[in-house]
């Protein structure tokens, strides 16, 4: 099956997908940056100094606890942002952001971003918007992580990851993809190897590749595609112009 956004096209949709009009009172404030792996987008409980909007990047949303306890509860590329809680009013987060997929983004700062929203309430609207799409993949990752099979987690974690960048293979540890999941990197060993022997991933070191995405959809037994169904119905995947 197609990826849910289609393939990156050097623009972020929901930049793309504003009305021309708020497209040009953001545009002036936007920089474009290169963002490398591990970049801090945001730190647990302080105060939020940027917003970016992926353009080929990738960034995970991290829940952080006790004795070094953390795992992902979201994942946004080039359908989404950092920030959100400067959306909904709150300069400060409890969640770990970073970059896990290096590339680059726009960025804007947070005071000239919520002043603009203040000034206009269908830009407001319009990322509130992406934050319902991003609650929906939170519950859909909860009910995943759950009841489902650690090899089903993994999958829809990939198809996740694939669904923001171009390429087939990806840069991924097991690792990475412990504090991703919130397993023992002995289970994600387990959970590639299972993957692979029914030929639909291929793990090297440090890289997976995309093998039978049709195949990884069907392993993740429907705990993929709730929230992509409901971003393509907000946002679709809009040319720039």
């Amino acid at each position: 099956m197609a990826k849910a956004f289609g393939p990156p096209n050097d623009h972020n949709i929901l930049l793309a997908s504003l009305s021309p009009d708020l497209r040009a009172v953001l545009a002036p404030h936007l920089e474009l940056v290169r963002l490398e792996q591990r970049s801090a987008l945001e730190y647990p409980q302080e105060k939020i100094e940027r917003v970016t909007f992926p353009v080929d990047c990738v960034g995970s949303m991290v829940a952080v606890g006790d004795e070094g306890r953390r795992i992902e509860v979201g994942l946004f590329g080039f359908d989404g942002m950092s920030g959100t809680s400067i959306v909904m009013g709150v300069e400060t987060s409890p969640l770990e952001v970073f970059v896990q997929v290096a590339g680059d983004g726009y960025t804007i700062d947070t005071e000239v971003f919520r002043g603009l929203l203040d000034q206009h309430d269908a830009l407001e609207l319009h990322f509130k918007r992406y934050i319902h799409c991003l609650n929906i993949q939170t519950t859909q990752t909860a009910l995943s992580n759950g009841q489902s099979k650690l090899e089903e987690r993994l999958a829809r974690w990939l198809l996740m990851c694939h669904d923001r960048v171009s390429d087939d293979r990806m840069a991924l540890t097991h690792d990475f993809l412990s504090i991703m999941l919130g397993v023992r990197r002995a289970g994600v060993t387990v959970g590639t190897h299972i993957l692979e022997g029914k030929g639909l991933i291929r793990a090297g070191r440090g890289v997976i590749t995309i093998l039978d995405r049709d195949g990884l959809e069907a392993e993740a037994r429907g705990s993929y595609g709730v929230a992509e169904k409901e971003y393509a119905r907000l946002f679709g995947n809009p040319p720039t112009d």
